[in-house]
């Protein structure tokens, strides 16, 4: 080829290859067996030329390449990487492949769980790590060249998003950052942003996927393709499978009309024997699990995923499946598996093995089938994502939680629903969801193409899926606020004013103020519509505007009269509810349980030890009942619109167990007998307030007196005023709105700092002790934690005590409808919790005098004690199968909890004074909770 090349053409060819080989990219290149990406040569460019990026791209398009240049980089410069990662599980996948490629002497670990060769020069870690050390000023800090923020579209998370932000803000300004998104809409404007606060940011994005993903549906015994290619004058153009849409109809119409259908065929025999053999055949079922695990192994789709979003729905899966006798090994699979299992988990005791169901999970994963869930003790979960990778397991049932960055993508995807509980409701998953369920499908070097596949589901929307399939992911959306953590930190660096003008630097800040431009553009276009309708309402014979004044001031005054009846009528079932006592017989006036109902527990803030989890702060006594169906439920205010009585006094056994069906069976049958069938009280109607109401005698007065009263054309002119007063109030808000969301970020701070200066940890620009204390506890009840310390409640506390106390700062019930107060340890650790969720309801009376509300994301939650007896019993060295079983909690969770629970007995321990027992009963506290299960190392 350079023999047809000029002299001038050799040379400046030469000159390129001269350049490229100078490079360290080109060393870098031939480390993979496999050619980069442009996207991919693009970013690791930008990043050699000293610039910043923000690389967004498909799941399983291999963005990490740029992450690994990065590493690249900074070792070959003689700098620091630190990569950071949203989960634990990532933080370990990552340590394990940058070890198999650099060496374990040249990467280290850090995840609050793990501290492994921390002075490495490229370290893995989770992203509140690394928020920890900047506000700690930690010499690992020193000589850092890049951070690599994978992940980093979890910014949007409502509950850890702010520490992304926190870190992005924070890093030095010699620090390049790489940022690694999934594809999101606004990656653009994410770009800008990341400009602003870190300098030259090169904003690269990628919707290709490497391996190509098709999209099906399974009804019945057929796969659809969900979208048909069609060429239109040479563009290729998607639309839905016409055979889906007729399915959808012909459903549609059996389920509809089947009467009509049966008429139709009733008068000939002959042809209503041959509709339903016909009806048969083209039968629409949703195939079962083992079903679509058969129907993909016969097409050679496996290994798969199948998504359930529930974590019974997984275990559930996995058993149909064994029942079936359904096998995807064969020996020499079985052998491997079981000889991998076995050395994985040779550190857990004998006496474990059964209460952690290791059989039936060992069995199933030697036949090549698995769940994967967040309940699943973390051991276990790790070998089945090294058993799915090695091929070795090849159906795998999961929550959507593997979706979050674990590395195991699979040749499908299998969809059961489109609809999953938000923790508040059943709703449709979300473009971005479906996105990245669906990004599992498809094994980059191995694969061809990955396969989607949604079971079919009646009243199934072909078109609906269609759109979810074919939308451009979600938007990046900044969930920032300040902590009380965050304000005495920053203060303590920067002082007031300059924490200010930091937090305004926020992306929560930089979406708001561009926002506002919109907003503008809207109250200039109501402007417009306003004098149009103020010249449809004018009357001749008056001013109309002051006429529909008064008749507003009427419907308004019979409005409030209205809600100051409903608050009298509130305000004394209040009052009811606060004089019942255990045993009383009452009649619920309404709700799903309305009826005869014993009390069981008043729900009131001085009732029993445990009582204030009926108690809310703001709702009233919260009443736990047995009702005559034999339920036991918390009962709310809603419950009680008029007030209730006690009909009669029942005895409460002292056996009575209200987790035992038997024993609400029996006593729902004494209350029953004792009290038989009580009718509500009936209401008796009472004379309108506004028949007596003075206000509204003068108001009736003076629109009838008014010269626009007598107007032929009233009414109309009276709906041009409606919709005058309508698009003023829609107008007026619109300009609060601009108003609220310029320095809405900073206005948020000066409620915390002003919180924070009434209790003493700051005063002006100074950190108090108290403050210095508070920097140190990380967490969404850092406040409780440090008052708490600061009142000596957990003084002279058994470590076992403490982990229980602790464990309130970090719990949440996943049940958050769980009527049934929990179980508490005895003694000092009772009255300690008591402690502290007096101080929590002292610290929401505070935040609500500040402004501080928890929809602001800023408030604390009420202490949680649902697992303080466990932790207490596992404290104090009781066996896992005895504290599994009273715990009612699946082993993964426990030893979730547990490991949070450590973690914050960490910082109390390095946040309590030297002089008290605090700190060294904490310390022994984790060593009580880091034994067993909970103690097995998650890196391999």
């Amino acid at each position: 080829m350079t023999e047809d090349m000029s002299p001038a053409e050799r040379y400046a060819a030469a000159r390129i290859r001269a350049v490229e080989e100078a490079t360290a990219l080109r060393p870098f290149r031939q480390l993979y067996d496999f050619d980069l990406d442009p996207f991919q040569i693009e970013a690791c460019q930008a990043l050699e030329a000293g610039k910043g990026v923000l690389v967004a791209a498909p799941t399983g398009s291999g963005k990490t390449i740029v992450g690994e240049f990065a590493v690249h980089l900074a070792l070959a410069q003689g700098r620091k990487c630190f990569y950071t990662t949203p989960i634990k599980a990532l933080s370990n996948q990552k340590y394990n492949d940058l070890v198999k490629r650099y060496g374990a002497d040249k990467v280290g670990l850090l995840t609050g769980d793990n501290s492994v060769n921390g002075d490495a020069p490229v370290i893995v870690m989770t992203t509140e790590v690394l928020r920890n050390m900047l506000y700690a000023g930690s010499q690992s800090l020193a000589n850092l060249g890049y951070v690599v923020m994978d992940e980093v579209h979890y910014l949007s998370d409502r509950f850890r998003g702010a520490v992304w932000e926190e870190v992005i803000i924070h890093l030095p300004d010699s620090v390049t950052l790489v940022s690694l998104s999934a594809t999101v809409s606004n990656a653009e404007e994410f770009g800008d942003w990341l400009d602003t606060v870190r300098g030259d940011t090169e904003v690269i994005v990628s919707e290709h996927r490497p391996v190509p993903l098709w999209q099906h549906v399974l009804a019945g015994r057929r796969m659809y393709d969900l979208f048909e290619e069609r060429d239109a004058g040479g563009a290729g153009r998607r639309e839905v499978n016409p055979d889906l849409v007729r399915l959808a109809r012909m459903e549609n119409q059996r389920t509809v009309h089947p009467k009509d259908r049966y008429r139709r065929g009733r008068d000939n025999r002959r042809d209503a024997d041959r509709e339903r053999e016909r009806r048969q055949r083209s039968r629409i079922w949703t195939p079962s699990r083992v079903e679509v695990i058969e129907r993909l192994d016969s097409e050679g789709l496996l290994p798969a995923i199948t998504f359930i979003f529930s974590r019974a729905g997984c275990e559930a899966a996995v058993q149909q499946c064994l029942y079936a006798g359904l096998r995807l090994n064969d020996d020499a699979g079985r052998a491997e598996v079981r000889a991998l299992v076995e050395r994985r988990t040779a550190v857990i005791p004998d006496e474990d093995l059964h209460v952690l169901g290791y059989f039936e999970w060992l069995e199933a994963l030697e036949r090549g089938i698995a769940a994967h869930h967040a309940g699943m003790l973390p051991a276990f979960k790790e070998v089945v994502e090294e058993l799915f990778v090695r091929g070795l397991v090849k159906a795998v049932f999961a929550t959507e939680t593997l979706a979050l960055g674990i590395n195991m993508p699979a040749r499908s995807v299998v969809l059961e629903k489109l609809v999953k509980w938000n923790g508040e409701q059943h709703a449709d998953i979300t473009p971005g969801e479906y996105t990245q369920l669906t990004g599992r499908a498809g094994r980059r070097g191995i694969d061809v193409e990955g396969h989607a596949v949604v079971l079919w589901q009646r009243a199934m929307d072909p078109g609906a899926l269609a759109g979810l399939a074919g939308t451009r992911t979600y938007p990046l959306r900044s969930s920032f606020k300040p902590s009380y953590n965050m304000a005495v930190n920053l203060v303590s660096q920067f002082g007031r004013h300059r924490s200010r003008e930091l937090l305004e630097t926020s992306f929560a800040q930089f979406q708001a103020d561009r926002s506002v431009v919109g907003i503008s553009r809207q109250v200039q276009k109501n402007e417009e519509g306003l004098e149009g309708y103020r010249e449809s309402m004018t009357c001749h014979l008056g001013d109309f505007d002051e006429y529909a004044r008064l008749r507003r001031d009427l419907k308004d005054r019979e409005t409030e009269l209205a809600r100051e009846g409903a608050a009298q009528r509130r305000a004394a079932a209040a009052a009811s509810l606060e004089k019942l006592k255990p045993g009383d017989v009452i009649h619920v006036p309404s709700g799903k349980y309305a009826g005869l109902a014993l009390v069981l527990d008043p729900g009131l803030p001085a009732g029993r030890s445990n009582s204030h989890r009926g108690f809310d702060h703001h709702d009233g006594p919260r009443p736990l009942v047995l009702t005559a169906e034999r339920q036991v439920k918390r009962l709310a205010q809603i419950d009680f619109p008029v007030p209730v009585e006690s009909l009669q006094r029942m005895r409460i056994p002292r056996t009575f167990n209200a987790r035992s069906p038997q024993s609400r069976r029996d006593l729902a049958s004494a209350l029953r007998t004792k009290a038989g069938h009580i009718p509500p009280d009936k209401h008796r109607k009472k004379r309108s307030p506004a028949a007596d109401d003075h206000e509204i005698a003068r108001l009736r007065t003076a629109i009838r007196a008014h010269p626009c009263h007598g107007c032929e054309d009233r009414e109309d002119h009276a709906r041009w005023a409606e919709r005058y007063q309508r698009l003023r109030k829609d107008t007026r808000q619109l300009e609060r709105r601009i108003a609220g969301r310029t320095n809405t970020i900073a206005r948020t701070f000066d409620r915390v700092y002003a919180l924070l200066s009434d209790l003493g940890y700051l005063h002006r620009d100074e950190v108090t002790d108290d403050g210095r204390r508070l920097a140190r506890l990380y967490g969404e009840l850092d406040l409780l934690a440090s008052e708490c310390l600061r009142e000596g409640v957990w003084e002279g506390l058994k470590p076992a005590d403490l982990a229980a106390c602790a464990s309130a700062l970090v719990y949440e019930a996943r049940a958050a409808d769980d009527a049934l107060p929990p179980k508490l340890p005895s003694g000092e650790a009772k009255r300690a919790l008591g402690e502290m969720v007096h101080i929590w309801a002292r610290l929401d009376a505070k935040e609500e005098e500040h402004g501080i509300s928890q929809a602001e994301g800023v408030g604390q939650r009420e202490p949680d004690l649902g697992f303080a007896w466990s932790v207490h019993r596992w404290a104090s060295g009781h066996g896992l199968d005895e504290v599994l079983r009273e715990a009612e909690m699946p082993a993964g969770d426990f030893v979730r909890w547990c490991k949070q629970v450590i973690d914050v007995l960490g910082q109390i321990a390095e946040a309590a004074p030297e002089e008290t027992t605090v700190r060294r009963n904490a310390r022994r506290a984790v060593d009580g909770l880091l034994r067993g299960v909970v103690a097995y190392s998650s890196v391999g």
